[in-house]
């Protein structure tokens, strides 16, 4: 089984750029304390590490 990765929101995106806040969108994200699981591919990596101020990042088996 693939390797994933559960992203959480630990802060608002309210004031921060448009860019930040459409990559939170993008990853499914939308309010504080909400979890997604994504396979641990390198599009969605880099999308965490964009917003990885935000958000709260843990491999998963």
């Amino acid at each position: 089984m693939a390797p994933k990765l559960r992203i959480t929101q630990v802060k608002s995106i309210v004031g921060r750029p448009r860019s930040l806040r459409l990559t939170i969108r993008a990853l499914g994200l939308k309010r504080i304390g909400q979890s997604v699981e994504h396979e641990d591919r390198p599009e969605i990596r880099g999308m965490a590490r964009k917003v990885s101020h935000l958000v709260r990042v843990e491999e998963i088996e």
